[in-house]
């Protein structure tokens, strides 16, 4: 199938939160409380029921204070962090670019992921003992059956455009370089943590829209494997060690109680 995509371009997003009402239809979550911000965005924040999320912010452009809206979620990584440091393997890395938490009944709770993420776009279920994870999935059981993901069928403006990544890659490119002066030369997720399926393409810089822009351009699991690689050792060496430590402390302790 390859590697699909969505393409995410800012200019065309009028905040209407379509996409996530269809997220929260198809994956069957909770409706939470309406709270109105003061940058009105609603609901205000990612969390555990809501997995995408219409940011709203204001920006200054050409003299004058605008409004700019932004849909963000799971990114989907190329080399997923959440993927490499899960070592129950709750995490799956589909063919087709989704990062799917596909067996969280062996997930521990250990919150690793969350950490890892670059994006902060893994949300936990707190309030229990071995908090499970929810996250976009990419829509990953309709992906599978030939379908987009709901959130793009429902964008009334084609702000979202789902498709092959490196097609869709070619196209953000190409909308840039035949209107230099309308976007900003920039297509986020196109190296971001060493590329994403989601791509963005925007009028302003993106830490304009609250994005990560300090995020790794080499992907995080590349920069971390020379250390990562030592992790079989250092789970054979450390407890030896501490086991020899903890040996002669005891022997130590239980000499000087002699000599007394």
């Amino acid at each position: 199938m390859g590697q699909y995509g969505v393409l995410v371009d800012v200019t065309k997003c009028i905040g209407c939160r379509g996409c996530q009402t269809a997220c929260k239809n198809w994956n069957d979550l909770p409706a939470v409380k309406t709270t109105f911000t003061a940058d009105w965005t609603n609901p205000p924040e990612m969390n555990f029921n809501n997995i995408t999320l219409v940011g709203f912010h204001t920006i200054e452009k050409d003299d004058k204070v605008q409004w700019r809206a932004a849909k963000v979620q799971c990114f989907h990584c190329l080399e997923p962090t959440c993927f490499e440091v899960c070592f129950v393997h709750a995490y799956n890395k589909t063919p087709e670019g989704a990062v799917v938490y596909a067996n969280p009944e062996i997930c521990v709770g250990c919150r690793y992921c969350q950490l890892a993420c670059p994006f902060h776009n893994i949300q936990m279920k707190w309030d229990e003992v071995f908090s499970r994870v929810r996250k976009c999935s990419f829509c990953y059981n309709r992906l599978v059956e030939g379908l987009k993901p709901a959130c793009v069928t429902t964008c009334p403006t084609g702000a979202l455009k789902f498709g092959k990544r490196d097609e869709l890659l070619q196209e953000a490119k190409e909308r840039i370089n035949s209107n230099p002066d309308k976007y900003f030369n920039h297509i986020y997720g196109e190296k971001e943590a060493g590329g994403t399926s989601w791509l963005y393409i925007s009028d302003v810089p993106f830490e304009d829209l609250g994005f990560n822009t300090d995020v790794f351009q080499k992907s995080i699991p590349k920069y971390t494997w020379k250390y990562m690689k030592k992790a079989p050792i250092l789970a054979v060496s450390l407890p030896i060690f501490f086991a020899a430590l903890y040996a002669y402390t005891k022997r130590r302790a239980e000499n000087e109680g002699h000599g007394h």
